[in-house]
């Protein structure tokens, strides 16, 4: 916690922990008393207990204040990325390039196939562009309306999407996540890579056996039934579909492989789209701004197609948006409450031997993941709470930032209120909850972590020589620096 917010002394871990049971018992009352899955006023009402508590203890509002503003300054650069890939949505609808996917998409893949094909198509895209929000938002939402024309289930397309989209974001040396945590853990990008392999590969070998089963479960029943003609027939009619239209993706592809910026690189993918847009489908100026500001509205006559279509824009990221800042909000009130504080000392309590200190490394992560909502600060407070702890039991930290990512950034979409889980719901038009559980490779990733913990495979330790160069480092709380790329 940086020091102009430190407001004293640590409170009980009853008196940390009241705001955020009383929190959560919110959000339950939301979630499944009134069937409403958005998490925003549980959340606002959070940070009010946590401001009611703070002055119980006599912590002035402006010291909470402060520590609110702090933690949500670190979701900026997400955000601004969430606005540009609103834009590419809106425009690559309204070029063709989605509806281009779709309509080939119908073409060359058997339902019996699909879920398979799904997962590999959005890693490889994923793992290129190091981007899960935007492989999400345009190759997933392709994949979406050929799910839906298939006949597959939504829950099971997005899991898919899902699996295949964060596997991707996780391993990529392009990606955002994979570039900070080993950087806090004080281990090499490459190192961090390989050593995720050890979870990723197997977690993702077992996802893709379920995929195949779940598909050849519905392939039989669904390709009778599923008129795909009719789906390929009004993208026709509606859009001109062309290999031109697929220039923005490579484009943004071609950007990400030359290590540009995030934002610049998916805002340039928009205008792309956009240029397209006027070029092959006819489209004004003013309507590409319409797209980028307000989304595109399909009118193919399909109403499945028109409502995986009508999408994109800058407003239609504003549930997410708003979402983040309640959440990063709650996080710093938390923090200055001396919740998070509370809740680690309880945990670092538990390290006893090997297993131990990796169960609590992921127990740390998933605890900052659901209470805080924020992926940047789910990476970057367990690293410089734990690399000290681990440089001293003689442990590489490529194990920490391993565990970190995989019980951080594949977490992120399996939970409503985070920043990941409220994206991709929003994108998809499909629950995080109804989802989440065929999202395998997310879920499936932690438990190999914590399966080599507990043979001691793929768990190395540092050589006497390098141990003795690195002086373990006191635990740290203070997760307020920017990420960096």
């Amino acid at each position: 916690m940086r020091d102009d917010v430190q407001i004293g002394p640590t409170p009980g871990l009853a008196m940390a922990l009241l705001p955020l049971l009383a929190t959560t018992a919110i959000l339950i009352l939301q979630f499944f008393i009134f069937s409403d899955f958005t998490p925003h006023i549980p959340l606002a009402f959070g940070i009010m207990i946590c401001a009611l508590c703070g002055r119980i203890r006599g912590v002035p509002w402006q010291k909470m204040e402060a520590s609110m503003l702090e933690v949500v300054k670190l979701g900026m650069p997400a955000i601004f990325i969430l606005l540009a890939v609103g834009m590419v949505i809106g425009t690559w609808i309204l070029s063709g390039t989605v509806p281009t996917l779709m309509y080939y998409g119908f073409q060359l893949v058997s339902p019996s196939y699909f879920l398979v094909a799904t997962c590999v198509i959005s890693a490889l895209v994923s793992l290129a562009t190091g981007t899960s929000w935007g492989t999400v938002g345009t190759l997933g939402l392709a994949l979406m309306g050929i799910g839906e024309g298939l006949g597959i289930p939504m829950y099971l397309t997005g899991g898919a999407l899902v699996s295949g989209a964060f596997f991707g974001d996780k391993m990529s040396p392009l990606s955002e996540t994979t570039n900070l945590t080993p950087a806090v853990c004080e281990t090499d990008l490459w190192s961090h890579i390989r050593s995720m392999m050890a979870t990723t590969v197997p977690a993702m070998i077992v996802a893709l056996v379920l995929y195949l089963w779940l598909g050849t479960s519905y392939g039989g029943q669904l390709e009778r039934s599923t008129d795909i003609a009719t789906f390929r027939q009004a993208l026709d009619d509606t859009f001109t579909l062309s290999w031109v239209t697929l220039i923005p993706p490579f484009v943004v592809i071609g950007l990400a492989l030359a290590k540009f910026p995030p934002f610049p690189t998916i805002f340039t993918g928009a205008a792309i789209g956009g240029l397209v847009a006027i070029g092959v489908q006819g489209e004004t100026v003013h309507a590409v701004f319409d797209a980028m500001q307000n989304g595109f509205s399909s009118d193919t006559g399909n109403p499945a197609i028109d409502a995986l279509l009508s999408s994109g824009g800058v407003l239609s990221m504003t549930w997410v948006v708003t979402l983040t800042f309640f959440a990063l909000g709650f996080a710093g009130m938390l923090e200055a409450y001396g919740t998070v504080d509370a809740i680690i000392k309880q945990l670092m309590r538990l390290i006893k031997g090997r297993f131990s200190l990796v169960a609590t490394s992921a127990g740390t992560t998933l605890a900052v993941s659901t209470i805080i909502g924020d992926v940047y600060t789910t990476l970057v407070l367990p690293g410089r709470l734990l690399k000290g702890q681990y440089q001293a039991m003689g442990y590489k930290t490529s194990t920490l930032s391993r565990t970190i990512e995989d019980n951080g950034t594949l977490s992120s979409p399996l939970i409503p209120w985070n920043m990941g889980g409220g994206f991709v719901s929003s994108t998809i038009g499909v629950p995080t909850l109804a989802y989440a559980p065929f999202a395998f490779a997310c879920w499936l990733s932690p438990l190999f972590g914590l399966l080599w913990a507990l043979t001691g495979r793929f768990i190395p330790r540092e050589s006497p020589e390098s141990a003795a160069e690195k002086s373990p480092h006191t635990p740290q709380t203070n997760y307020s620096s920017q990420p960096t790329s």
